[in-house]
């Protein structure tokens, strides 16, 4: 009788690669993905996979649409312009972000681009873009905008989109808050209640409201501490650049109230 070979000991087993491995890269796609659903991949996408990230035949991309989470995709076949990929797996449903919405003052490009970017990282759930009397800029390209979102969820693998409204005046947001179950935060560089013991005495449902390049000026304040769900709000003894306020104010509450609070 032939005698089995010996096992070798597990530390020196040949190991197997992870699947999909950590590095293949990520995609939000408008097609539904499901289980064995073949996805076309074009334009400037299909360039990215192909000669950026150089993905061929039989490797994994991961894929999310938004809507059902985030799967392993295999590519089964790559072309020049396009290539075909089959979903294999689930590996994450669509993560519940917190209840938090930014409303933010109109910045120049360059410096709203950052806002959304970190917005997006850092978690929030919504970003209301607002028009307020020192804002230098009064429009925003909301397809630009949206991609940018979309580069920053995939690169910080998020599963759900932060869900972008076109921008509003100052005014128009307050009158509409009424209807709105939730505090307001307001960054106010005149002062206010110190932010980490405002946030953490009113857990829920919550939006910061950020002020442009010159601030809000007398009257806007006013109206918005007129709010009654308005909380002026301190972020510090410094007066902050607006994408600045923006990013801490984020990051205090996530870490207060959010979910990097934990259980």
């Amino acid at each position: 009788m032939t005698e089995a070979p010996p096992q070798l000991p597990a530390t020196h087993r040949p190991l197997v690669p992870a699947w999909p491995p950590r590095s293949a890269p990520r995609l939000f796609v408008g097609a539904p993905l499901g289980e064995g659903e073949a996805v076309t991949i074009e334009g400037p996408q299909a360039h990215y996979l192909s000669r950026v990230m150089r993905v061929g035949t039989g490797d994994a991309v991961i894929l999310c649409d938004d809507v059902s989470g985030e799967w392993a995709a295999r590519v089964e076949a790559a072309g020049k312009r396009d290539l075909t990929l089959t979903c294999v797996a689930l590996l994450r449903p669509r993560e519940e972000v917190p209840d938090f919405t930014l409303c933010a003052g109109l910045l120049k490009k360059d410096r709203f681009d950052l806002v959304l970017e970190k917005a997006c990282e850092l978690g929030v759930a919504r970003i209301q873009p607002v028009i307020t009397r020192r804002c230098v800029a009064d429009k925003l390209n909301l397809d630009r905008a949206r991609a940018i979102l979309t580069e920053a969820a995939e690169q910080c693998a998020r599963t759900a989109l932060p869900v972008l409204a076109e921008p509003v005046p100052l005014a128009t947001l307050l009158r509409g808050w009424d209807a709105e179950n939730r505090k307001l935060f307001f960054a106010d560089e005149t002062g206010g209640e110190p932010a980490a013991r405002a946030f953490a005495a009113a857990p829920g449902p919550a939006a910061l409201l950020t002020g442009p390049e010159g601030g809000f000026d007398e009257a806007e304040r006013t109206a918005i501490r007129a709010l009654g769900q308005a909380r002026a709000i301190s972020l510090g003894p410094r007066i902050l650049r607006g994408e600045t306020a923006a990013v801490a104010g984020i990051a205090l509450w996530m870490g207060l109230c959010g979910d990097w609070a934990g259980d």
